[in-house]
């Protein structure tokens, strides 16, 4: 689970990281007050589940009440990334001298927390080169020592009383990593001003299977409509934005036909995995989602082991009866009852293909073509 930016610093300043304030706002209103309260120049920014929300325009600065009111109304009435923007964190203006990353999350290869930190923070930290990114990993058996936080202030190029900072935030921060079940823990950018580090920005992420211990923590939906109606209904459905919709029995073989798709220049609206042995009725369910998207062709691509081949026909034409299906049906199907599946497919107007190549090739033609 995805914390907002302002829960994010509200958990940090309780732990003794120093952070800007300010407050969150859900009307402009709130936000003239709350920068009334401040008072200077204040920074009205966007509170989304999502990135790149500078250069989307939504981190607006404001020198008056007045300005921070008009600028909150604006950002207010924005979609950023998909998303519409429905609070904002109103926080003095920092000064910068100079902008750090850090970060502690969980590889999930070597099965440890590792330390990920760089001297160039800020904003497209992800084109920074490897080079000038320090990782250590930690032995959850000892912690977060002095001694790791020297070390990889050091490699920062931090010394005196930042250094000094810095070795007295690090370990806070793995503290909240461990005590708040989190997967990532991120700071970006830290910044340094004078004497002191601020946590100008905040990023973290819950392990969804440990807030029944997370009281604390308020819970945060970030699912979209869609995807909210597939978790109802027990299936793995993430939209894309694309205009292929997909359903595919199994995560890999729906990671598989998103692969498939993007090799031949095709763009997936979703992830849907409906799962090994899904019946008629779930199936109908399934495709009934995938009309939601919009899309300009539908992929249906499955492998029937525990699914049969002839259930996944009957949905489809179960729903081509209930309804107009508006866009053209790919379908690869191949697997148990396969025979009576594709005969069902033929008899009521649709072309099966046994080879998922072949079949997503033909899919991105059509969107293509639309």
């Amino acid at each position: 689970m995805k914390l907002f930016e302002y829960m994010g610093k509200e958990i940090f300043s309780s732990y003794g990281i120093t952070v800007p304030r300010g407050r969150m706002a859900d009307n402009s209103q709130d936000a003239a007050n709350i920068a009334r309260e401040i008072g200077g120049t204040v920074v009205v920014k966007s509170q989304i589940l999502a990135g790149k929300r500078g250069k989307g325009g939504g981190i607006k600065f404001a020198s008056s009440p007045e300005e921070a009111g008009e600028a909150a109304a604006q950002v207010l009435a924005m979609t950023l990334n998909g998303h519409k923007v429905e609070k904002v964190l109103v926080e003095e203006k920092i000064q910068i001298d100079k902008e750090l990353y850090l970060a502690i999350t969980v590889d999930g290869s070597a099965k440890k927390p590792v330390i990920i930190a760089s001297a160039q923070g800020g904003m497209d930290i992800e084109e920074v080169p490897d080079e000038h990114i320090v990782k250590q990993y930690v032995d959850v058996s000892i912690g977060v020592y002095p001694y790791l936080g020297r070390e990889i202030s050091r490699q920062l190029g931090l010394t005196g009383s930042i250094g000094k900072e810095f070795n007295r935030l690090l370990p806070i921060l793995y503290k909240i990593f461990r005590e708040k079940d989190a997967e990532l823990v991120e700071i970006n950018p830290l910044v340094i001003s004078g004497d002191k580090l601020i946590a100008a920005d905040s990023k973290m992420t819950v392990d969804d299977d440990a807030l029944f211990r997370q009281k604390a923590v308020p819970y945060v939906e970030d699912r979209t409509s869609i995807e909210k109606q597939a978790h109802d209904l027990g299936l793995a459905f993430v939209e894309l934005g694309g205009d292929i919709a997909v359903m595919a029995n199994g995560a890999g073989m729906s990671m598989g036909s998103l692969d498939t798709l993007a090799y031949y220049g095709g763009k997936p609206a979703n992830f849907l995995d409906a799962g090994g042995g899904t019946g008629v009725e779930g199936t109908t369910k399934a495709i009934e989602l995938l009309l939601q998207t919009n899309p300009k062709v539908i992929f249906i691509n499955i492998f029937g082991g525990i699914t049969r081949c002839d259930d996944v026909a009957n949905a489809l034409v179960q729903v081509k009866n209930a309804r107009e299906i508006p866009v053209p049906v790919v379908i690869r199907l191949v697997g148990t009852n396969e025979e009576a599946g594709v005969r069902i497919l033929k008899e009521n107007g649709f072309e099966a293909y046994k080879v998922m190549h072949e079949a997503a090739a033909k899919a991105v033609e059509i969107a293509n073509a639309s």
